[in-house]
Order: C-alpha cells, then structure tokens, then sequence
C-alpha cells in the first residue's frame, strides 16, 4: 500500500549558484558519502532528499543528513534512500517498510521522486 508519494525538481544552475554563495551549505545538505559527487548528481539527490521529506509529509525537525542517497551498489539499478535519525522515525511513525526512488538529470534540470511503500 502506498503511504506517500514526493516528487521535487531543481534547477542545477541556480542550485550551483546557491552553493557557491553558502560555503557550508554543502555540508549541512549532504553527507560525507554524498559531497564529492558531481553537481548533477547533487541537484539530484537534493531533490531526491525534498521528494523523501513530501512523500513524509514534510513534517519539521527533520535533518538533512537523516536521508543519505549514495550511489547504487554495483549492479543495484536505482538508488535506495538510507534513512536515519528523524526521518526514520517519521516513516516508522507512518509505517513505511520499502521506498522506490527515480532520480534523473538533463540539461538544467535535476529531478526526483520518491514513494513510501507499507509491506504486509
């Protein structure tokens, strides 16, 4: 049974932009895994993050290093969120057992969506 759906899009130039303005704010988005990866890549999975948290209901308090894409194991085809901390705990409060999660990128755009399943 679905439980939540996200979808979140990001344009990569202004995301660059962004970075570039917050010196730190790469840090507070991603986690050590995640930061060395491409621009593309990171527009992506920040709105992988967004899709994750509106497929939650957005609820406050919940942290940027709480949900970790990394890249997906060798011969994993689509990436698995790793949750943490309070956003593990917001989907253990919905009952979320399984996630499916597309992220893609083209031209300026990055984009992402993100189901919370419950499993019997």
């Amino acid at each position: 049974m679905i439980v939540g759906i996200g979808v979140d899009v990001v344009d990569v130039e202004r995301f660059a932009a962004q970075l570039d303005r917050t010196p730190r704010l790469r840090d507070r988005l991603f986690a050590p895994v995640e930061r060395g990866l491409p621009l593309r890549s990171l527009a992506a999975r920040f709105a992988a993050k967004e899709a994750v948290a509106k497929a939650l209901a957005a609820p406050s308090g919940m942290h940027w290093h709480d949900c970790v894409i990394p890249r997906p194991e060798h011969g994993d085809a689509v990436p698995v969120p790793q949750l943490t901390g309070t956003v593990a705990a917001r989907a253990d409060a919905l009952g979320i057992t399984h996630w499916h999660l597309s992220l893609s990128h083209d031209g300026p755009m990055a984009l992402a969506y993100a189901i919370g399943e419950r499993r019997a």
